[in-house]
């Protein structure tokens, strides 16, 4: 089975978020089981430095585009045993960031289209093409409008995995004729209509042979409307074509016996101690063991509840605790940060930037991760701080609730903490009950941490359920 990932970023090449981490790792596990796998992304100009000299040209196609014709270059890098097809056109991708620009909806647009051009091009034929988020959500539409009648893309499928429901790419209904060669026979209730504009995420809902979320949880939840973000019925319609696969974690990158990042490997609580007095130090805290740190490596966005901590920051203070946070977002949450950090100069750390190499030594140096989000289709968060060994404390929702099993006080079960209603004092109380466990019973909680840093989040298990759907569409 040959399997096309089409997608808007992919790490090691660029990442804005878990995307990127799971087009990354994701793509590894299912070759290892046998897949044929091969991933096309757009050429940014924001790619790895560290591939311009890996990257080659193939050759140029021309993708229609509405009344346009537009060059579209074809580079190739093959990179951990995928093949890798980057496509260029400098109009749309030559400029910084991936996202946020006016002209999206024309962007990957063409992304889309090209997509679909470049396949008689590769050097095997696709059987599926696997589409993530709305970025890639037109492929379907147009694979059904404008290649039905090719009998080389007749036996084609799609499945299309939606990360986050929030960001659709909705754009006005204008784009339809203009930019994506479509009739008013698509623009309905059950096609690319919403709410008088056209959706690129509700386009791969309504066209694709399957759909997929990242979590079980989350595949119920969005049929809802308070997660459902006006999209809930059109899921609750289509449920029985709609699953939900939980994210891994790449285990063999993120590891702590061999992270490069961390100041010592380690691979039980006691060694990991060397890392939380040297990340105290390196952030200009006090070194002390025996001062619980809780961390948040999050972007700061509503999302993420951080409304909830800082609703009760100094409360969680009067705890006597260390806080670190690594992320940038909002502007008034990264100003309210700032200013905390000025008010608790010797217990609080503030980041507002992110590095990878700072990340993994917060994991390694931190005794509890904070990720109280709002809602969370999957979370890579709390499986990273686990793999690490820094117990999470979440909210009940989504992924985390698929991954973070409760501690339980009189059995000892469990790997993390977590509270169900989005309330900042609800929160406030689990933080309090792991924060007793670190200072009243450090054998249990130690117990607890080796337990999580032992689970297995990698993708071997996902990657099977996926290729259970991949058979349900390919003959």
């Amino acid at each position: 089975m040959n399997v096309l990932f089409a997608a808007s970023e992919s790490a090691p090449f660029i990442k804005t978020g878990g995307l990127g981490d799971v087009i990354g790792a994701l793509p590894k596990a299912l070759q290892r089981d046998g897949v044929s796998v091969s991933v096309v992304l757009p050429k940014y100009m924001d790619l790895n430095a560290n591939f311009n000299n890996r990257i080659t040209y193939l050759k140029y196609i021309y993708v229609p585009l509405g009344w346009r014709n537009q060059y579209c270059g074809v580079f190739y890098c093959k990179e951990a045993g995928i093949d890798y097809y980057l496509l260029d056109n400098e109009y749309y991708f030559k400029r910084s960031g991936s996202y946020g620009y006016a002209d999206d909806g024309e962007r990957f647009a063409f992304f889309a289209r090209a997509v679909l051009e470049l396949l008689p091009h590769l050097a095997k034929k696709t059987d599926l093409i696997h589409c993530h988020d709305w970025q890639t959500g037109l492929i379907s539409v147009f694979l059904r409008a404008h290649y039905s009648s090719n009998p080389f893309y007749q036996n084609i499928r799609t499945l299309f995995t939606i990360h986050n429901l929030r960001y659709q790419g909705v754009f006005p209904k204008s784009v339809l004729g203009d930019l994506l060669g479509l009739d008013q026979t698509y623009f309905h209730k059950d096609g690319l209509e919403f709410y008088d504009h056209v959706s690129y995420m509700k386009a791969g809902l309504a066209y694709s042979d399957l759909l997929t979320t990242v979590s079980p949880t989350y595949a119920q939840e969005i049929q809802y409307p308070y997660f459902g973000e006006k999209l809930d019925g059109f899921l609750r319609w289509n449920h029985d074509k709609l699953s939900g696969i939980i994210n891994g974690i790449d285990r063999e990158l993120y590891n702590p016996l061999t992270d490069q990042a961390l100041y010592e490997p380690y691979s039980d609580t006691q060694a990991k101690q060397a890392n939380k007095r040297a990340l105290q130090s390196d952030l200009g805290l006090p070194v002390h063991e025996a001062t619980p740190m809780i961390a948040m490596i999050t972007r700061l966005t509503d999302q993420k509840g951080i409304d909830l901590v800082l609703r009760v920051f100094h409360e969680i203070m009067k705890l006597d605790v260390q806080f670190v946070l690594l992320g940038t977002g909002e502007r008034n949450y990264e100003d309210a940060f700032k200013w905390l950090a000025d008010c608790y100069p010797n217990a609080v750390s503030v980041n507002i930037y992110f590095d990878d190499s700072l990340a993994r030594k917060i994991y390694a140096g931190s005794d509890l991760f904070l990720m109280p989000s709002k809602f969370e289709p999957c979370g890579i968060g709390q499986l990273l701080a686990m793999r690490y060994g820094s117990l999470p404390i979440v909210r009940e929702t989504g992924g985390l609730k698929d991954t973070v099993a409760p501690y339980n006080a009189f059995t000892h079960e469990g790997n993390g903490f977590s509270f169900t209603n989005y309330n900042a004092h609800d929160m406030l109380y689990t933080i309090e009950r792991a924060i007793h466990l670190f200072r009243n019973n450090r054998r249990v909680f130690d117990e607890l941490t080796n337990r999580a840093m032992g689970l297995d989040f990698g993708w071997d298990q996902s990657a099977n359920d996926y290729i259970n759907l991949y058979r349900r569409i390919v003959q």
